[in-house]
């Protein structure tokens, strides 16, 4: 009797403990237990190698890289939801199939999403610095002081109404926001309804008239810097905006000049253009109070990157039985 040879998986960073015991279980899976990001030739060496390759969002798989892969790499089986930083279509000329893990993150970065809806206009990092910061410095309750924005009554608009824009756009509603949007196509009538969400073919349009902004959309050459330093300046100077999507959406210069001006009223990053650098100006802006930083951290739940491992795994194990991969990403999108 012959034992069928299990298939060479390379994982370019550390996964949670049970996605990387059940990966040692099913394949000649090659860890990266210490975590330190690899490089170009380090990748490119192990796809030289190995059958699949297992990257995640901050390893760039280009055309270059790709070109470099050995004739038994086959599967580009991301740990990621996006895409962008896989080539897609110069995998698909050299016969390599990507797959991706939609659907796992949305309501994880959903909450996170509406947590900096909720930490920005509530000063909620500001205030807990003074304790933490400036301990002694508190002298109690005051009328005037610390005085942020009521969320109830307000408009929110979001960009990109997906999966978790929608899932945005229900947390909104619970806390008495009104839901506006613009996304490519319309919703369907049904969730327009549930949701009680105001269409809007023009983004410009949408971004005047709104009082908190969340970027939802993905990250395409369609919506590089999409929020541009003329929709920037269509915002109220109360307005505030939220981006837990990609750091390119946004001109991240035009941004740190408006905050400075006072002109819109404070932002909510947990991503940036040069990840994992952080402009010097928006940290200087989040010790000032006008806006709030997190480490790309809107989709980090336990939950969410074991069911992301899941998703990776049923995809390989699809894939090496000859079948379609359920999360199969096509050239061309």
């Amino acid at each position: 009797m012959t034992t069928k040879k299990k298939p060479k998986v390379y994982l370019t960073r550390k996964l949670p403990d049970a996605v990387e015991t059940r990966m040692r279980e099913l394949f000649e899976a090659e860890l990266n237990i210490d975590d330190v990001p690899r490089t170009a030739d380090e990748l490119a060496a192990a796809m030289q190698s190995a059958e699949v390759l297992v990257p995640t969002v901050t390893d760039r798989i280009d055309a270059a890289l790709i070109e470099r892969a050995g004739p038994q790499l086959k599967l580009i089986a991301g740990f990621s939801n996006g895409t962008d930083h896989i080539d897609v279509d110069a995998a698909a000329r050299k016969g390599i199939t990507v797959t991706n893990t939609p659907g796992v993150l949305t309501e994880d970065t959903a909450d996170m999403t509406m947590a900096l809806i909720l930490a920005v206009p509530r000063r909620l990092a500001e205030g807990a610095r003074v304790l933490t910061d400036r301990p002694g410095e508190w002298a109690g309750w005051s009328p005037t002081w610390m005085l942020g924005r009521r969320l109830s009554g307000k408009r929110i608009g979001i960009v990109g109404m997906g999966r978790i824009g929608t899932a945005v756009a229900r947390r909104a509603n619970a806390f008495g926001l009104s839901i506006h949007y613009h996304n490519r196509k319309r919703v369907s009538p049904e969730t327009e309804d549930a949701l009680e969400a105001t269409y809007w073919d023009s983004l410009d349009q949408m971004l005047a008239r709104v009082d908190i902004i969340s970027i939802n959309c993905p990250s395409t050459p369609g919506t590089y810097h999409l929020i541009s330093a003329r929709r920037l300046a269509l915002l109220q100077p109360s307005a505030f905006i939220v981006n837990t999507a990609r750091g390119d959406i946004i001109d991240e210069p035009a941004l740190i000049n408006i905050l400075r001006a006072g002109k819109i009223a404070g932002a909510g990053l947990d991503v940036f253009s040069n990840e994992p650098a952080v402009n010097p100006k928006l940290i200087k802006l989040a010790n000032e109070g006008k806006v709030v930083l997190l480490p790309h951290m809107s989709s980090a739940t336990i939950e969410g990157r074991i069911e992301m491992g899941d998703k990776v795994i049923i995809n390989i194990r699809a894939f090496i039985d000859g079948h379609r991969p359920p999360n199969r990403v096509l050239p061309g999108r």
